[in-house]
């Protein structure tokens, strides 16, 4: 059992990104951010599946080749082996929680490209 604050923690890329509050034994989970114009990397999982829930703003998420824009009170599951890339086109930033599980090490797999 652990407790923790989320500003224990910091984004990935300063302002941006994922914040993991939790990685391991058997899942992972965070809050993710992104500020407008701002992307991530398409990729995708070989074990791990991926949850998004929105939880304020608006964002793009094309999970193989299809776009799905969600907004506040929106979730998404992506299946391991399914292409993902997220942007945020909008004015104004976008937060989310991410779930991951089961957990693996090293499962991320990088795509050359943008899928939307």
């Amino acid at each position: 059992m652990f407790v923790l604050n989320e500003n224990d923690r910091a984004y990935r890329f300063d302002d941006s990104g994922p914040k993991y509050l939790m990685t391991g034994p058997r899942s992972n989970f965070a809050l993710v951010q992104f500020q407008p114009r701002q992307d991530f990397k398409a990729h995708y999982h070989k074990v791990m599946e991926e949850n998004f829930f929105i939880i304020e703003g608006k964002v793009d998420i094309a999970v193989d080749g299809k776009v799905h824009t969600l907004s506040a009170g929106d979730y998404i599951h992506i299946e391991p082996g399914e292409v993902h890339y997220v942007r945020n086109l909008y004015d104004g930033a976008v937060k989310m929680i991410s779930a991951l599980a089961p957990y693996a090490d090293k499962d991320k797999v990088e795509v050359d490209d943008h899928i939307c």
